[in-house]
């Protein structure tokens, strides 16, 4: 018999579920008769469902609206319904935290309690806190669901709990704290302990929202809001590490704004913790900017820039820290052209004519030039110059002259730097004896080439004109600012001799005018700054073995000016604004004139049947061929073509020196 009553009892349940789940009292009465009927089974549902027995006790005495209406909120409530759970909605913050959906109404006066005059309570905090975290798991969980406290639902309400935590979490943090009065470190605060768990919890959920973002705009709000929160983030080394691991990636990888607000980042969170810390910052840092220099172009070039002038900043910090790194590292750079030299094989010298390890070398010209001030690493500057030098001579080829100039421009910036002699005018005028400007070359180019993101020449570019012009200029650029750097020098006649015969030699052999021009105009100036450093060399009275009456009449000289600093001061701003112009590609917007300029002919309205072919040309892929087109046409029209240009002469100016401005007011931000 008990076994066919338990049969009939889900059908009661069943009918429970479809009739009286509005009437509780007939559910309470099936419920009695099944104790007086079936004791055991009634026993196993006390012992194993409690709730089913206590199925909505409470709500029968009320009647009223209001109990319908909490039972709609109810539905997003977790967890099992209990009889207490109408009570528990009244309960204080400080007794029992709010469980349920967030909305914009709560958002706004969690924002208010943070913004208080007062001291900020702790509830308060932590409940945003909380919050923050119930949104992220919202937007990182698969279903979107968060089995958290609370329930955060709608783009609007996850914006405003995000927005809230930004902009008023950090100055409630330190008010709370009492840093704002005090600047004290956070540990030292009173009630730091107590806000050791939530701040730990937040920063990581921060630091997977700064791992998801793709936005840039959004990216660079909470890297802002990071670099706020860095002073907290010091506090927790384990912390420290996530963080700074992921800004090290942002600040190699990221845009310009990124990279500069992650190292700001960086650098404050390294700095609050510097004994532990640096370390680890130094080597991550320096593999990374190995890493990311292994291609070079003018659209990397401004980045790589920016993560060495960093790194110098970095290594700058704690020069003894920094010297362990320095040595190391030069060593290393040591090691491989030391192999080079030994295994005449081309994957040794691979390994030193790239780019990772001109970079490098870049960098710690930069660190020892950057710290010349100070004592503990001019000693690794005679071990990095012979390293330069000698990979200079590993393959002297034609080939390898864009490298040669990068590794003179080098030598140049750490001579002038730290005010040291570094022979290296025996390198540059090589360029001009080893060489035939003569030779005819077998390919026309339009333009010189550009050596700035190239470290080796193809075959084919050493037989184009542009390869001579681009040499050319590069060393008479170079030969100018070092003689410009050491024309205050007493010894500048002597050291700039032995170069002065060269060129003389060179000019002799060479036939092209356009060369022997630039390089007679270089000759003449450091040959008038050597005439002018013997006149007044011939007015002192001391001995040149007198090193400090020395450095002193050179440091008037300097003061005073020489003819030779002041034609390179003049050159450099020209050069300048030629180099800003290839970086931002103006050369290119020079070769869409003739587009711009056949609209813009005059009585083009008036007319408009005798300007037909004229529209042939607004494409791009025509104004390639202008020139030919212009020779292979018939006389008339060459007067034509002629003429047109030359009405609108002024309308293009206009267009290209706006752009101009634009375009160098970019590569100025860097």
């Amino acid at each position: 018999m008990k076994k066919s009553k338990k049969v009939e009892m889900p059908t009661n349940e069943s009918d429970v579920d479809s009739e009286e789940e509005l009437n509780p009292e007939k559910h309470k009465e099936s419920l009695d008769k099944l104790k007086k009927t079936d004791p055991d089974f009634y026993n196993f549902l006390e012992e194993n469902d409690e709730n089913l027995l206590n199925f909505d006790v409470e709500s029968g005495d009320d009647d009223s609206g209001k109990g319908d209406e909490d039972d709609d909120e109810k539905v997003h409530l977790p967890g099992p319904l209990t009889g207490d759970s109408d009570e528990s909605d009244f309960e204080d913050d400080s007794t029992k935290s709010v469980r349920g959906k967030v909305t914009l109404k709560m958002v706004t006066q969690w924002q208010n309690k943070l913004q208080t005059e007062g001291k900020v309570k702790r509830t308060t905090i932590v409940t945003v806190i909380k919050v923050f975290n119930a949104a992220m798991l919202r937007a990182t969980s698969v279903d979107g669901t968060s089995t958290g406290e609370f329930k955060v639902e709608g783009s609007s309400v996850f914006n405003a709990v995000i927005q809230m935590c930004v902009l008023y979490l950090p100055s409630a943090l330190k008010s709370y704290l009492g840093m704002e009065q005090s600047g004290k470190d956070p540990q030292k605060c009173k009630n730091f302990s107590k806000l050791k768990g939530p701040l730990v919890a937040y920063l990581k959920d921060l630091l997977k929202l700064l791992g998801g973002v793709s936005s840039e705009n959004i990216l660079t709000v909470m890297l802002k809001h990071l670099h706020q929160m860095s002073v907290f983030v010091a506090c927790f080394t384990r912390v420290s590490k996530m963080a700074l691991k992921k800004l090290i990636s942002l600040w190699s990888t990221g845009e310009e704004t990124v990279r500069v607000l992650a190292f700001l980042s960086i650098l404050r969170i390294t700095r609050n913790q510097q004994t532990s810390l640096l370390d680890l910052v130094l080597k991550a840092m320096y593999m990374t900017y190995v890493k990311n220099s292994k291609f070079v172009s003018p659209g990397t070039w401004p980045g790589i820039n920016f993560m060495r002038r960093s790194l110098v900043e970095m290594f700058a910090l704690d020069l003894n820290v920094s010297y362990q790194y320095v040595f190391l590292y030069i060593r290393q750079l040591a090691i491989h052209l030391r192999n080079a030299i030994v295994v005449q094989k081309l994957e040794n010298r691979q390994a030193v004519y790239n780019w990772q390890f001109i970079n490098s070398l870049h960098l710690w010209a930069d660190l020892i030039g950057a710290t010349s001030n100070k004592p503990q690493l001019q000693s690794l500057l005679y071990p990095l110059v012979m390293v330069i030098t000698n990979t200079i001579k590993l393959v002297p080829t034609h080939q390898y002259y864009p490298l040669r100039f990068h590794c003179a421009e080098i030598l140049i910036n750490v001579s002038k730097d730290t005010n040291t002699f570094i022979p290296i005018l025996p390198y540059l005028a090589e360029v001009l004896t080893s060489y035939d400007f003569n030779k005819k070359h077998k390919k026309v180019s339009m333009k010189p080439l550009d050596f700035s993101c190239v470290l080796r020449l193809a075959k084919s570019q050493l037989a184009e004109n542009g390869f001579k012009d681009s040499a050319i200029d590069r060393v008479y650029g170079l030969l100018l600012e070092y003689t410009a750097n050491q024309s205050h020098s007493i010894a500048f006649p002597d050291v700039t001799l032995l170069a002065i015969l060269q060129i003389k030699q060179f000019l002799k052999s060479c036939s092209v005018a356009n060369y022997t021009k630039k390089i007679r105009q270089l000759l003449e100036k450091i040959e008038e700054n050597s005439k002018f450093i013997e006149r007044e060399r011939a007015k002192i009275s001391f001995a040149l073995s007198e090193g400090k009456m020395v450095a002193a009449w050179e440091a008037s000289i300097k003061a005073k000016g020489t003819p030779l600093l002041a034609f390179y001061e003049n050159w450099s701003k020209i050069n300048k604004i030629q180099k800003r112009k290839r970086v931002t590609k103006n050369d290119e917007i020079a070769g869409e004139m003739p587009m711009i300029k056949r609209p813009k002919i005059p009585d083009s309205e008036e007319k408009p049947e005798t300007k037909g072919p004229l529209v042939l040309f607004p494409s791009d892929s025509e104004d390639e061929n202008l020139e030919i087109e212009e020779e292979t046409s018939k006389p008339k029209k060459v007067k034509k073509k002629v003429k047109k240009p030359n009405k609108t002469k002024e309308v293009p100016v206009n267009v290209q020196d706006k752009g101009d401005v634009v375009q160098d007011l970019s590569v100025n931000d860097w």
